[in-house]
């Protein structure tokens, strides 16, 4: 008998992603203006209608109502009759200029003595439970959730399908976190109205069991295909009916899905959301740097677990904390505080420092703010921007740049952790 844990995601439809997904795209397309741009945006959607308000501080002009409706339309609100759509939902702008207050926090006379946007602790974490180093539970709910997506987009099967979705996976684990058996999945996906209510449901979950969770399968090494047993507990749209969803459903705000944006309940999170805020902002940064130090420990055979815990105070460019536990899982003969001392001193983690390791001035944001900020593949992409710099160059009458998105996913320090650490 083991114990048992439990992670949940929603889809790129749940109002709240699609606040996150207008909110970051709002930032990206600042950004491709002005990379040096403050932007904290936040969204609000209902019933035919999206507030988006926030502080930001550029040169740029965007077209607000232009970014929505094209987040909207690719996430799949394109129907009147969902009551929320790309062409005829009301869209209120209610940004404003940026604190001088906290504008004077930030800058300094030297670009690497940039202080933090906020106060704050913001925390990573990385486990062997999966190739990408995240917790079986979310990675799992994540998957799950984005082959819905693409099998609503393909549009052969499942042809009912309607952009909002919920998945929630428990995992049945041993001593020492080691999964045993998935004893549960949950699915509640919005769709179309049918004639019978009785035959929806008994469909729905037919198409869950029989093409869903199969393609997710494909997708995994034998040894997590094995944790789906004949025993596993199946629970599609439990309350019998998901027809009315997305903002009609559900109001919906920036921010309010902080733990499936992480690592699904596990390890810790520190409290601050990450979409529409620029990366002076910690709270967002500094997870990403976290979570790239906790996995290159594990990646690197140091340890088998790593929480990874950053704290700054406002205004200043040092931080005022780093902690990392391994939870008994290391591999060197040293204390949880002599790992943390001596990864401090390998990896340099003032704010400046941090968002030039990830090139997050770059519009990459929109991407991360649905289906989890990490344990994604990272890579280089060209992106289209409007300004010129060493790093951009032309094509025709379009100005591009090679960006990489999700690099605090990259495995770069290993060597050198390795290295210091005799492994």
């Amino acid at each position: 008998m083991g114990y048992y844990f439990t992670s949940e995601s929603v889809s790129e439809g749940h109002p709240d992603k699609v606040c996150d997904q207008i909110s970051d795209a709002v930032l990206d397309e600042i950004l491709r203006y002005d990379p040096t741009s403050k932007v904290a945006c936040e969204t609000l959607v209902t019933t035919g209608l999206v507030v988006v308000a926030g502080e930001i501080r550029t040169n740029a002009y965007v077209e607000i109502q232009d970014v929505t409706r094209r987040v909207i339309e690719r996430i799949g609100y394109t129907k009147a009759e969902y009551q929320f759509d790309a062409k005829s939902c009301g869209v209120l702008s209610a940004l404003h200029g940026q604190s001088n207050d906290i504008f004077q926090g930030i800058k300094r006379e030297a670009d690497e003595n940039q202080g933090a946007g906020d106060q704050g602790m913001m925390f990573g974490f990385a486990c062997k439970e999966t190739e990408n180093y995240m917790p079986l539970t979310i990675d799992l709910s994540h998957r799950l959730l984005l082959e819905l997506a693409a099998i609503r987009r393909e549009g052969r099967q499942m042809k009912y399908l309607r952009p909002d979705a919920k998945s929630q996976v428990t995992v049945e684990y041993g001593e020492g976190w080691i999964p045993l058996r998935i004893d549960t999945i949950v699915i509640s996906t919005q769709h179309d109205e049918f004639a019978d209510d009785e035959t929806m449901l008994a469909k729905i979950e037919a198409d869950v069991r029989n093409i869903l969770i199969p393609r997710v399968k494909k997708q995994l090494p034998n040894r997590l295909k094995k944790l789906f047993g004949d025993d596993m507990k199946l629970y599609v749209n439990p309350t019998g009916k998901f027809v009315i969803g997305g903002p009609h459903g559900d109001t919906g705000v920036t921010g309010r899905k902080i733990i499936v944006d992480t690592y699904g309940g596990r390890g810790a999170h520190g409290g601050g959301a990450f979409s529409g805020k620029d990366s002076s902002k910690v709270d967002r940064s500094a997870a990403y740097a976290a979570r790239h130090i906790a996995k290159n420990l594990v990646a690197a055979g140091i340890c088998d677990q790593a929480l990874v815990q950053i704290a700054y105070a406002i205004g200043k460019a040092e931080p005022v904390g780093f902690y990392i536990n391994t939870e008994g899982t290391s591999h060197v003969k040293m204390s949880d505080a002599e790992i943390a001392l001596k990864v401090k001193e390998l990896v340099e983690l003032r704010p400046y420092f941090i968002v030039k390791r990830f090139g997050l001035t770059n519009p990459i944001f929109e991407e991360t703010a649905s289906y989890g900020h990490f344990g994604r593949q990272p890579e280089t992409r060209k992106v289209e921007v409007y300004y010129e710099d060493n790093d951009t160059f032309r094509e025709g009458e379009h100005i591009y740049k090679n960006v990489e998105f999700f690099a605090w996913e990259k495995l770069d320090l290993v060597e050198q952790l390795k290295a210091a650490f005799g492994c």
